[in-house]
């Protein structure tokens, strides 16, 4: 017999970071699977648990900060294996490295990273993972420590051990993208990457030539001070997770730690900008 799902359709204001915020706190609340869209994310839990108290305790429904409406409809079971197999392809970023599934064709470029992302994010197909990418193919990793925070899938954990990175730190708050990540780095055959389950007090002690920082704005503005303690003089700090509309914000606190601009790419308005830590 068929199990039959409940999917609530979430349009969130604004997307980001609300869509992320609903969604770790859905996964808490029983739902298995989420599919995000422009407007927000659609959201499915089984018939047989679901009732209109699970949203009860969902604080960003309450908080008053985001505007969330949500249509909900009975559905027939989804394999979601296989919806994800059918919907996700392969990406090329800038002919030089692609981000696939196991059951994709090898290709010809000079990366290749195999990923399976299960609830986890990164696969290269949002903006911010696709300007990380760019911004990694440019800088010299080589023999460099790296830290990727907020990894989700690792996808750039790994492609910082194929530009030559000597050891990356692959950090993430959510349960899902550690064991997820994990996964990933073993597929990929990576052996100077080591993935850790925690926020920014991970971090204590460490320091890095290169961190990656691809989370949202509020987490950024909350720890750039703390990403600046553990990166060397000269040392590059990579962020994106946020909008053009965020830059000034977030130009503010980085001068006022030391932080100058390098450059900057954008994407249907998401933002992945560099800065080099002047130590001054």
């Amino acid at each position: 017999m068929d199990i039959l799902y409940i999917a609530c359709d979430f349009k969130v204001k604004p997307v980001q970071p609300g869509t992320e915020i609903l969604i770790a706190e859905l996964g808490e609340a029983g739902f298995e699977s989420f599919v995000e869209n422009e407007e927000g994310v659609i959201a499915y839990i089984p018939k047989s648990e679901w009732k209109a108290s699970c949203l009860d305790d969902i604080y960003i429904l309450q908080s008053g900060e985001f505007e969330v409406t949500c249509k909900t409809e009975e559905i027939a079971q989804v394999n979601w294996n296989e919806e994800w197999e059918k919907n996700f392809q392969p990406i090329a970023v800038d002919g030089v490295c692609t981000v696939r599934a196991p059951f994709h064709e090898v290709p010809s470029t000079r990366y290749d990273i195999i990923i399976e992302p299960k609830m986890s994010f990164g696969t290269g197909h949002h903006e911010t993972t696709h300007m990380m990418i760019q911004h990694l193919l440019k800088l010299d990793l080589k023999g460099k420590k790296v830290l990727d925070m907020g990894s989700g899938t690792g996808v750039l954990a790994i492609l910082a051990e194929k530009r030559g990175a000597e050891a990356v730190d692959a950090v993430d708050i959510d349960n899902w993208c550690y064991l997820n990540a994990l996964e990933n780095v073993e597929r990929n055959q990576c052996r100077a990457v080591s993935v850790f389950e925690g926020d920014a007090t991970v971090l204590e002690g460490r320091t890095y030539e290169v961190i990656i920082a691809n989370i949202n704005r509020n987490i950024l503005l909350e720890d750039i001070p703390v990403y600046v303690s553990c990166l060397q003089p000269g040392g590059t700090l990579l962020l994106s997770g946020f909008y053009k509309e965020d830059m000034p914000v977030i130009e503010e606190l980085c001068v006022k730690f030391s932080l100058s601009f390098v450059e900057n790419l954008e994407r249907n308005r998401w933002v992945a900008v560099q800065y080099k830590y002047e130590n001054v």
